[in-house]
């Protein structure tokens, strides 16, 4: 056996331990399933080992299948995942899973098919196959029902997002939580396991307990599910699994969630998906600015006009618990920005999306003033005033005068000219841009515009900022439009020539949102601000 997966006996108790750095995938081409199996069907020959804990070596249990393998040949002479779930359907002896870190997808399914699960205080459980554009397809749709309860589990993976050991256990996904060393509480666990004689207790032999009528109940979870993943399959093949969990024995439940598996893997949605699970984490790497350059502290920050912009912007700072000021030379235009930030967080509180006692923290982490003085402490200072030249260049005039030295300067123009705004300061260097999308507390992309002067550590500082917002950072040169901009300019530039031809605005968003848009571009416009795109058309007008 490998190295990729070691196996140990310690007394009557078989471990399999997962090598497979960073995130123990679980690899067929690499031999980590095979590894797993070999390793059951040891001990399950050996007459001295009476049961098995299965573990991560590092920091986590299993991050899930290799998604690079996905629609790939797999080597047609090592096992897969299900080939290992059907043979521990098969075992007699108690196998336990010792749950840690980070424990997803195919991770989780490989848990749900050992007979017991213990996991760390903190560890982090999901099925967010969803959010690939698949569904589990190892069995979990059929364990989980099985385990966690119809309702609870189709809300677990339509959302695919983790959660903790303790919920976890709170809904029978886990058996028992604990702390310290995993791999002596993982073999006390199962040594207590031989000693009160509890055999095996397979997932698939339980019933998914729904406890209301299934017509109506998955009847209406079609009808949710369908409006609020318009445009994605994946979330209702998993309803019908679910619903083929409560009325298919298991073994044709099973069946038919790989049929679904093998349907949705092969989507355009699912590609797609899957391109930018990819995408998002390459854009993190820079070629010419190391991992280990040295970054900027960000304490405290400010922003430049209290507008839609800068209190969405500002928002992304008290929400990672930053203390951002908001700077406003009008009294009664700050007022009304604070206004506007306090009335989205209480939209939020009224949704159940965040408590008030949340609110008020967050609410108490914002500053109003009136005067450039007041922000000279802060570790970076965001722009967000109208998309004219000559405005930004009177601000970055200011900010040059009276922040400190080494604080980050950024402007948040869409499309204008980062290197112009950089050479009215002392400091091209600190000098960056930071374009938010609206609205900006809700949309994940940050285009970070590296300007010609503009030095590798406030680089690294910027994308380590975007990721502690919870942002995805991306780093762009100097150009027209950036990225996302430039990218959607022939797509409105279109959309203007079809109302010069006699269409209406509604009637253009209303064939682009039925093609799958969540928006047409004259909504976008109406979000965003018609006065952003009047200014680039006239600064574009001498061309």
């Amino acid at each position: 056996m490998t190295n990729i997966v070691e196996y140990q006996k310690q007394g009557s108790i078989g471990v399999i331990t997962l090598n497979n750095p960073p995130v123990n995938a679980l690899s067929v081409n690499k031999g980590v399933v095979q590894g797993i199996l070999d390793a059951l069907k040891e001990g399950d020959h050996d007459h001295h080992i009476r049961a098995f804990v299965i573990i991560g070596g590092g920091r986590n249990f299993s991050g899930g299948a290799d998604i690079s393998e996905f629609g790939k040949p797999y080597d047609p002479g090592k096992a897969t995942l299900p080939d290992v779930l059907v043979y521990m359907d098969t075992v007699t002896k108690p196998i336990v899973a010792a749950i840690s870190g980070p424990t997803m997808g195919g991770g989780l399914e490989l848990a749900l098919g050992c007979h017991y699960r213990i996991a760390l205080t903190g560890a982090q459980i999901a099925l967010p196959e969803v959010k690939l554009g698949i569904l589990p397809g190892a069995g979990g749709t059929q364990r989980a029902p099985r385990l966690m309860g119809v309702g609870k589990a189709l809300d677990f993976m339509v959302a695919g997002d983790p959660v903790s050991s303790e919920k976890a256990k709170e809904s029978g996904l886990v058996d028992e939580v604990v702390s310290g060393d995993l791999r002596a509480a993982a073999i006390s666990y199962a040594n207590r396991l031989l000693k009160a004689d509890q055999g095996v207790r397979r997932a698939s032999q339980l019933t998914a307990a729904l406890g209301q009528p299934a017509d109506a109940f998955f009847a209406a979870a079609r009808e949710r599910i369908g409006k609020a993943w318009r445009g994605y399959p994946s979330p209702l093949a998993i309803a019908a699994c679910v619903e083929a969990a409560t009325r298919m024995a298991f073994a044709k439940g099973v069946a038919f969630e790989r049929q679904q598996f093998e349907k949705l893997v092969k989507t355009d949605e699912s590609r797609a998906l899957r391109h930018l699970f990819f995408a998002e984490r390459q854009v993190g790497k820079i070629p010419d600015v190391p991992a280990e350059t040295p970054t900027r502290e960000i304490k405290s920050a400010a922003l430049i006009g209290a507008g839609t912009m800068g209190g969405g912007i500002a928002m992304n700072f008290a929400n990672a618990g930053i203390p951002v000021k908001m700077l406003e030379l009008n009294r009664e235009a700050l007022d009304k920005g604070l206004g506007i930030v306090r009335k989205n967080y209480a939209a939020t509180v009224a949704k159940g999306r965040l408590t008030q006692e949340a609110m008020d923290k967050r609410m108490g982490l914002f500053t109003g003033v009136t005067s450039y003085d007041d922000i000279k402490d802060v570790d970076i200072v965001i722009e967000a005033v109208f998309e004219d030249m000559a405005v930004k260049k009177q601000v970055f005039e200011k900010l040059d005068k009276v922040c400190k030295a080494g604080a980050i300067l950024a402007t948040n123009t869409s499309t204008l000219d980062v290197n112009e705004i950089a050479a009215v300061t002392s400091r091209p260097q600190d000098v960056l841009g930071l374009h938010f999308f609206s609205p900006a507390n809700v949309m994940k992309l940050l285009e970070v515009v590296r300007a010609k002067k503009t030095s590798r550590d406030a680089l690294a500082s910027a994308m380590k900022l975007s990721k502690a917002i919870k942002k995805v950072g991306v780093v762009s040169g100097v150009c027209d439009g950036f990225i996302g901009n430039r990218m959607l300019h022939g797509y409105f530039r279109e959309a203007g020539f079809l109302l010069e031809e006699g269409a209406l605005p509604q009637q253009v968003d209303k064939v682009i949102e039925d093609f799958g848009f969540a928006m047409g571009p004259f909504r976008v416009g109406d979000l965003a601000g018609l006065d952003v795109g009047w200014y680039i058309r006239k600064r574009q007008a001498a061309t």
